[in-house]
């Protein structure tokens, strides 16, 4: 299975000045989106096809304006890959664990290869248990986890997705940093439709949005970090460097990201994010750590009401939008319609300025 297929990147052939580009920007086709991605990666040393696998989920990224986790994402992995940790070219290695539970080890190499990886195996378990997970170990992971979450449910599945990273983010009521941004990502089937989907960190922004804010030298909306203290911060530098990151929803938020250093660290044989930052030593890589997987087919556990209960299904999404109210997702999707009929996509000139220095 190719989660995001290069056929799904590339833009209709309409013109580039569909749309104004904003003030210090520059207009990239999808495709030369894609192909700065790869090259970058390539120059510095991963191997094509890890190097495809991460141009995929970055092109996406920008496709759908989710600027935290596109182009920024460049700087990224190849500031881990000039930390030396990850494998370039290492090939994910594949462990059936029982009918319902596969295991891929990343072998110390991007994310991104081993879920293209496991989830056929994911796929392939749950269609005959109804019930599957996918534990992957031993991965460098930067990506938002949409990609893999809409990847299965266009094969018809309700998926789970979480992983810790870093240790950045207080626990609610305290001022070091314990959990990672810890994100959460749920997927449910639609016929006709685009999939609900969901996937947010449990802190209450992503770290990269706070990074992003810090390259425009604006200051941080209050609820989202503090500083060495304890104390409230709007500091994106004080934020990052001295301080740390809040949970969203206070305890609640704390709660939820306790539970995925649960599932997505000891029960599947990997790190705490806490160890994760450990082991990075101040070197800035990308969070090493583990990832879990949950696939459900709902004709399973409809009892034979299968179509009744997708209809029922349907009626609740309806009983939102009916009202004005917006699902997850629509404002992404909504970007995706854009920037596939513009034929193009908006990236900062620093931005692109900074990873192009990267093929010098």
């Amino acid at each position: 299975m190719e989660p995001m297929p290069n056929s799904n990147l590339n833009q209709p052939d309409q013109s580039a000045q569909a749309s104004a580009v904003k003030p210090g920007h520059i207009a990239l086709t999808l495709d030369e989106v894609h192909q700065l991605a790869y090259r970058v990666l390539t120059h510095h040393g991963l191997s094509a096809e890890h190097a495809q696998a991460i141009a995929r989920v970055i092109t996406a990224g920008e496709r759908d304006e989710c600027h935290s986790h596109g182009m920024y994402r460049v700087l990224s992995c190849t500031r881990t890959l000039q930390h030396g940790a990850v494998a370039r070219d290492a090939i994910p290695v594949v462990s059936d664990r029982g009918p319902g539970v596969v295991a891929v080890d990343a072998q110390f190499g991007f994310s991104q290869l081993a879920f293209e990886v496991g989830s056929k195996v994911l796929l392939e378990k749950v269609r005959k248990t109804g019930i599957a997970a996918l534990a992957i170990n031993n991965c460098y992971h930067f990506s938002a986890l949409w990609p893999e979450i809409e990847a299965l449910v266009e094969h018809g599945v309700a998926a789970l997705a979480m992983t810790p990273s870093h240790a950045w983010v207080a626990p609610a009521g305290g001022s070091r940093p314990v959990f990672g941004t810890n994100p959460i990502a749920f997927g449910w089937p639609r016929a006709g439709a685009q999939p609900y989907v969901f996937d947010f960190a449990t802190s209450a922004v992503a770290r990269g949005e706070i990074e992003l804010y810090r390259r425009s030298g604006r200051t941080l909306p209050k609820g989202w970090g503090v500083d060495a203290k304890g104390s409230p911060s709007i500091d994106a530098a004080t934020v990052l460097d001295q301080g740390a990151m809040l949970t969203f929803g206070g305890y609640k938020g704390s709660a939820l990201s306790t539970m995925i250093e649960l599932l997505a660290g000891p029960l599947i044989g990997d790190m705490t994010s806490a160890e994760s930052l450990r082991i990075d030593d101040g070197a800035g890589a990308s969070p090493r750590h583990g990832e879990i997987v949950i696939a459900l087919d709902p004709r399973f556990f409809s009892a034979g009401n299968f179509i009744e209960d997708r209809q029922r299904a349907e009626k609740l999404f309806e009983s939102i939008t009916g009202q004005g109210a917006r699902l997850p997702s629509q404002r992404r999707f909504a970007a995706r319609s854009r920037s596939l009929a513009n034929g193009y996509v908006q990236i900062p000139e620093a931005l692109l300025r900074d990873v192009q220095q990267l093929l010098g």
